[in-house]
């Protein structure tokens, strides 16, 4: 379902590390560990699992696309993790939402595997992405959310999709 040239990179082919204002530098153990007990200590509240993605051409040549990964405790704030995948290559705008997009799924399915046998899969994941009905994304909103959707996923589209659009952002 990728299109033609975009480049799907798994993120445990990445440097396997993520990165938390909170927690540091974290493998995936440490972040698994982390969210954990974050969850554990407010058993009482409701969470949201969301991750989403934002990019940005560097100068010259490459893209660095920066993957979010927020636990939410509604109404109390939340934690979240990042990962930063650099390409040495540019896109053209909707290749670049397109792989935003297949970074933010691939990064689900394995935050799903490596939470597995811990329950997590009791809540909702949404997928966020950096698009919306205003400005030059606006034409592939039924796209990208068809194939988030057919996934098995939640979305959300701007100006709803935070993970993405302000999280991520912060670190591109």
């Amino acid at each position: 379902m990728a299109l033609r040239g975009t480049i799907i990179i798994p993120m445990s082919q990445t440097n396997g590390y993520f990165h938390s204002q909170t927690y540091g530098t974290c493998t995936p153990e440490q972040m698994r560990r982390a969210v954990l007990n974050y969850l554990k200590a407010d058993s009482d509240h409701s969470y949201r699992l969301v991750i989403g993605t934002d990019s940005q051409a560097k100068n010259g040549n490459g893209t660095d696309f920066v993957v979010a990964l927020i636990i939410h405790r509604i109404g109390c704030g939340g934690i979240y993790f990042w990962k930063r995948i650099e390409e040495t290559r540019r896109y053209l705008l909707k290749q670049r939402m397109f792989q935003e997009a297949i970074f933010s799924l691939a990064a689900a399915e394995e935050f799903l595997q490596l939470f597995k046998t811990d329950g997590i899969s009791k809540f909702d994941l949404e997928i966020h992405v950096d698009i919306g009905k205003v400005g030059d994304t606006r034409d592939l909103i039924a796209e990208i959310v068809g194939m988030v959707r057919s996934s098995g996923f939640m979305v959300k589209t701007k100006p709803d999709s935070f993970a993405a659009s302000k999280v991520a952002d912060r670190h591109t």
